[in-house]
């Protein structure tokens, strides 16, 4: 049975995600609403877009911290395991679908990283060492950031790691993946049009005169 204390936890890790950096960051230095520009993300990348490397920076580091506090609340008051995993899928959805934007937010993976992080640094390892060789082999950011956070939890279990930690890194994974279907289909259809190489105007092989 769920405590008062573990439900108040669980709820101020949702509270937390909600705080949108990018988008009070964007409209404290614009005025603007960021989910009106570029992707509509209220991320880091899209703010990198609006206010340059500096905002990127500034609200990946921003939302990374969401996710490391609500372990760390989650470590302050005590609360079992179960609910840890609880705390760390309530950050994300905070920071994915926040109330007071309408439920309207980012995608999650900065705040997802910064839980992961203070939770288990091995598993942050784990999807680097996924996302490394897919990144070269594939040249895209989103699908190789993918398919780290969807083989993240086989390669979990394969590394024998607890079953909690295969529940935090799953339900973590099927959050971020969500939030970038259409990302996904996008990159996808990018691929797919990658220009061919072109024959130039009189290379053809005519044949003798």
């Amino acid at each position: 049975m769920i405590t008062v204390t573990e439900l108040t936890v669980i709820l101020a890790s949702y509270l937390v995600g909600c705080f949108t950096s990018g988008y009070y960051y964007v409209r404290w230095r614009t005025g603007q609403d960021i989910r009106q520009l570029g992707s509509g993300s209220v991320g880091a990348r899209n703010v990198g877009r609006v206010l340059g490397p500096w905002g990127f920076v500034i609200t990946l580091l921003a939302d990374a911290t969401k996710g490391a506090l609500a372990v760390g609340l989650t470590v302050f008051f005590a609360v079992n395991p179960d609910v840890q995993v609880a705390c760390i899928v309530a950050v994300v959805v905070g920071h994915n679908w926040p109330m007071q934007l309408r439920f309207l937010g980012g995608k999650g993976v900065a705040t997802s990283i910064g839980a992961i992080l203070a939770y288990d640094p091995f598993i942050a390892l784990v999807l680097v060492v996924v996302f490394l060789p897919v990144f070269g082999l594939l040249r895209s950011f989103t699908l190789s950031g993918m398919l780290a956070f969807a083989l993240s939890p086989l390669l979990v279990f394969l590394c024998k790691l607890g079953n909690v930690e295969v529940a935090a890194i799953s339900f973590v994974a099927i959050l971020v993946v969500l939030a970038h279907a259409r990302n996904i289909r996008e990159e996808i259809a990018r691929l797919h049009a990658e220009p061919r190489v072109k024959e130039q105007p009189g290379t053809h092989d005519k044949g003798p005169e």
